[in-house]
């Protein structure tokens, strides 16, 4: 593997002095990208796009060649592990992810195996690959996966859902089979992140999208413990050098402090928690990602500017801050919007870091 020539993201992630605030984006490969439709139409579906290795470098390499990111995502999808255990994932234009199968019994849990991602997800571990040999060291590469409870959302309600009624209907009315449930999905995260790791990753992110919609105790139990796990089962070294571990829970902020001592690198916010109080909560014991609102991308470069140093002076003249958007790049962002942020945060940021040691 090529050596680094810009580790300024893997730095931020352990707290390590950089000379700007390193950036990038959530979804940063995708739909507001004019030659990312022009790909996905070739391709003929958005699953043959994930599941084709080339195509899936060429995206990945896309933002890297408008914008200066410090850090370059694997173009998938969260959903790959429960399509992988044979639930048949599909794609309705205008409505999202959908499940031909669902799980709702105990023997539908009971008849899930952990997967094997050599075997069943080869084409996202040899598009780790390939896009590791095209970035060739030119900025590090972040492999991830969504939380078992994000996963299992999806699995038991069928698609996408706002109130997660069936899920909760089964983590209340059969917390063990909920339990198997995520353990199945924590092991298969474990394998399938670390053989991300193997092939190139040099970071890795767990999408916890759907935590925030469970109550305290849930959200401990049926979210968080399952992430731990997780991560203790994570390679932390590979060739020589710290794989970090970022934890993302949209809708998390009131977790900071259980979050923290996770065992996770680096805590991902989104735009509803003020990062300086974050940053006083958790000190110096995790680095922290985030986190402007994506819909301020559709206003002027004056105002994107302006809130981008609202939130570089909130979190104030620290290591260990990775700037990124609360949540993903919206489809109806300009790039040109885009370009101002990720120009703006290593122009601003620089003062923030003259002086730290």
């Amino acid at each position: 593997m090529s050596p680094l020539q810009n580790d300024r993201f893997l730095k931020a992630l352990m707290r390590e002095p950089v000379d700007q605030t390193p950036v990038w984006m959530m979804r940063q490969a995708g739909r507001h990208l004019p030659e990312y439709r022009q790909v996905r139409q070739t391709a003929g579906s958005f699953m043959d796009l994930c599941t084709n290795p080339e195509l899936a470098t060429e995206v990945t390499m896309q933002p890297l060649e408008r914008y200066p990111l410090d850090a370059a995502i694997l173009f998938s999808d969260i959903l790959t592990i429960p399509d992988a255990m044979g639930l048949g994932l599909y794609f309705e234009t205008g409505e999202g992810p959908k499940f031909k199968k669902t799980i709702s019994t105990e023997a539908d849990v009971a008849a899930l195996n952990v997967i094997n991602p050599h075997k069943d997800l080869t084409y996202v571990i040899d598009a780790v690959a390939s896009i590791s040999r095209e970035l060739n060291g030119r900025v590090p590469l972040i492999g991830f996966s969504g939380s078992p409870w994000t996963l299992a959302t999806y699995m038991v309600e069928g698609g996408s859902s706002k109130g997660f009624h069936k899920t909760k209907a089964l983590i209340y009315n059969q917390p063990e089979v909920a339990d198997q449930l995520l353990d199945v999905l924590a092991d298969s995260v474990i394998v399938y992140l670390n053989a991300q790791i193997e092939a190139g990753a040099q970071a890795v992110q767990i999408f916890d999208s759907w935590g925030g919609a469970l109550s305290h105790d849930a959200y401990i139990r049926f979210s968080l413990n399952p992430m731990k796990k997780i991560i203790n089962g994570l390679k932390r070294e590979h060739n020589g050098r710290k794989v970090p571990v970022i934890m993302f829970t949209k809708g998390g902020g009131q977790w900071l402090n259980v979050m923290a001592d996770s065992g996770a690198d680096c805590l991902g916010l989104d735009w509803t928690t003020d990062l300086g109080m974050a940053r006083n909560q958790v000190g110096n014991q995790v680095s922290l990602q985030g986190n402007m609102d994506p819909s301020v991308l559709l206003s002027n470069p004056t105002v994107i500017r302006h809130e981008v140093e609202r939130i570089l002076a909130s979190y104030g003249a620290h290591s260990g801050h990775v700037f990124n958007l609360g949540h993903g790049i919206t489809p109806d962002v300009k790039p040109e919007s885009a370009k101002v942020f990720v120009e703006s945060v290593g122009e601003l940021s620089q003062k923030y870091h003259a002086n730290i040691d």
